[in-house]
């Protein structure tokens, strides 16, 4: 608790959107957690996450 009374939350990520691409359309969509997975253009169920741009490596063993 914080000195308000209300609960602290301590690294709680904020709502980010991500890109996703649609199947039918291939129309670019943002959406946010909780947020219904369909497309706005065509309104398609099927999306597609697209690539990040960072490098990612992971270590195989």
């Amino acid at each position: 608790m914080n000195g308000q009374g209300q609960p602290f939350r301590a690294g709680a990520p904020a709502a980010v959107a991500v890109e996703y691409s649609c199947a039918d359309c291939a129309a670019s969509n943002e959406i946010k957690a909780r947020e219904p997975i369909r497309c706005r253009e065509c309104g398609c169920r099927v999306m597609y996450k697209k690539r990040i741009k960072r490098k990612v490596q992971f270590e195989a063993r």
